[in-house]
């Protein structure tokens, strides 16, 4: 619109004193319960995630053969 270019470094300190942040903000929800979120991650998750003794081994490649 009025024929400028400026380099990135150039926006960046543009936008910087305009206040600006190059930073995205973490979105939560306004419920969020730190204990329950702890008490879910000690008893529920584990049942939910089974256990490592039940995954299968190997190579995930088909033309792979997997140790043993």
């Amino acid at each position: 619109m009025f024929h400028q270019t400026l380099s990135i470094q150039g926006v960046s300190v543009l936008l910087h004193r305009l206040g600006w942040s190059p930073q995205v903000p973490a979105h939560r929800a306004a419920e969020r319960d730190e204990d329950q979120i702890v008490h879910w991650r000690r008893h529920q998750w584990p049942a939910v995630k089974g256990s490592r003794a039940g995954w299968a081994r190997g190579s995930s490649s088909p033309t792979s053969v997997g140790t043993r």
